[in-house]
């Protein structure tokens, strides 16, 4: 049976945003961004935000759990709010705590749907410009 999907919007720090990655890695999902891209790009103190859109169950690959893709906010470390998906567990997700009142969530999504994905932000981005450690 598959689950139902949350609707809500679940903050996280960039650690735990690294561990969903790592996670989304070792199952094979499709929709993450490269955990070293992260590591790179990612503003070291900032808070990102996940948006569950949809339940994804590949029956052309019965050996990859079921996933729930979310659209993420991503906080880069030029200060900017990009846009970009990662499929996560959903025990994983049930496992974050819900720290967000309505109103936040509300202006959040608003803020996913206004924000440049991150092909965008990184193609827009000079060699120079790039943030480095």
């Amino acid at each position: 049976m598959t689950p139902t999907l949350p609707r809500t919007v679940r903050a996280v720090d960039t650690a735990q945003l690294l561990d969903l990655a790592r996670e989304a890695a070792m199952h094979g999902f499709s929709q993450r961004l490269p955990v070293d891209w992260l590591q790179e790009h990612l503003a070291a103190e900032a808070t990102h935000y996940l948006f569950p859109t949809l339940v994804q169950h590949l029956r052309h690959r019965p050996e990859v759990p079921l996933q729930g893709r979310c659209q993420q906010l991503l906080t880069v470390r030029t200060g900017e709010q990009i846009w970009g998906l990662l499929d996560v567990l959903p025990d994983t997700f049930d496992k974050i705590s819900e720290t967000l009142d309505a109103a936040s969530k509300e202006e959040i999504v608003s803020r996913i749907g206004q924000a440049v994905t991150q092909r965008e932000w990184s193609e827009r981005m000079s060699p120079e410009e790039m943030p480095r450690n």
